[in-house]
């Protein structure tokens, strides 16, 4: 008899969908040894099998729209697979034939509406309440993002494990020093706020660069007519050497989950500057200089310059206690708890 077939939901690889993306990568790559050895199968359903890790099963399913595929191609490929749980993100699949286990990363949609377009805010209301009280249990990232699901949908602690992020191995101190340039990361949209980044780089004399995808072109627009330079979505040894040379980090968020560019950072020994939020604040503990709101942030970079050996060295202390393995195996026991009831 085989063993159980546990099925994750990689529909984001290769989509450039920055957080979310880089937690199913690494969640399959550090999961692929330790499926066997706890007895089951583990696959990966995606429209790029190319980008599946090795060892886990890659199950091509092409996509017309998110909406018939939630509705329709996946719980249908989850029968004819056997599948007996699936992990999915955000969503649960329309009448699925079997368990599912939920991560939602955060609530910024609920919080702060602003933040989001009115589509996707929409879409985002009608299937995140669903998955949060469907799934047999619900994993998120921060203490932060688990309060926010006991606060606005009800739902009981004993439901959520929260599995913190970890942080890729090609993010490490490198050759080189601090560069000429201040960085921003994240994809270009209201809620990451490069505009106050943009702002305290010009006060401080020194240019800014910021890598992430745009999703707001107006906000693009005026970042480039501020002096930023904005390099897109980069590879990930393109953006470790990014860190390594930059004068510091500088995150001006409105509203995070996580805040996986200042663990990455401080694991390549570069020194943070950050807005006081709440997840980012459980991120960088006393590793970053915190700054109460955007106006403090140009002077943050000033103190985080003239403390630089300091910030460097207690931010990969700091970022030595995340790890995706760590991430995988409390994934792991969720998986085969769901799987024992």
């Amino acid at each position: 008899m085989s063993a159980p077939l546990v099925v994750v939901d990689a529909d984001v690889l290769g989509r450039r969908r920055t957080g979310d993306e880089t937690y199913v990568l690494n969640l399959l790559r550090e999961l692929s040894p330790l499926a066997a050895p706890a007895g089951i199968r583990l696959a990966a359903v995606t429209r790029r099998p190319d980008l599946v890790p090795a060892g886990v099963e890659a199950i091509a399913l092409g996509v017309a729209s998110q909406e018939l595929r939630m509705a329709y191609s996946l719980p249908r490929l989850l029968r004819r697979l056997g599948a007996v749980l699936v992990h999915t993100q955000y969503a649960l699949p329309f009448r699925c034939p079997c368990p599912v286990v939920v991560t939602i990363h955060d609530l910024s949609f609920e919080r702060d509406p602003g933040l989001m377009g009115r589509w996707h805010r929409l879409v985002f209301r009608a299937t995140v309440p669903r998955a949060a009280h469907g799934a047999v249990a619900v994993l998120t990232v921060s203490q932060r993002s688990k309060r926010d699901l006991m606060e606005l949908y009800g739902l009981p602690p004993d439901r959520i494990v929260v599995t913190l992020n970890g942080v890729d191995p090609v993010f490490r101190p490198g050759a080189g020093g601090p560069g000429d340039y201040l960085l921003s990361v994240g994809a270009i949209q209201p809620r990451k706020n490069q505009a106050a980044a943009a702002a305290a780089a010009r006060e401080v004399g020194i240019p800014l660069k910021v890598v992430g995808p745009v999703k707001d072109a107006a906000m693009a627009r005026s970042l480039r007519e501020s002096g930023a330079a904005l390099l897109g979505y980069v590879s990930d040894d393109e953006l470790a050497a990014l860190y390594r040379g930059a004068a510091c980090l500088v995150q001006a968020s409105r509203y995070e989950g996580f805040g996986l560019p200042v663990l990455e950072a401080m694991a390549s020994g570069t020194p943070v500057v950050t807005v006081s939020e709440e997840a980012v604040r459980e991120v960088v503990g006393d590793a970053a200089v915190v700054v109460d709101d955007d106006d403090g942030l140009a002077d943050g970079i000033r103190r985080a310059i003239a403390d630089r050996e300091r910030l460097a060295s207690a931010g990969l202390e700091r970022a030595r206690s995340f790890s995706w393995r760590t991430t995988a195996e409390a994934t792991l026991r969720v998986y085969l708890e769901a799987l024992s009831r």
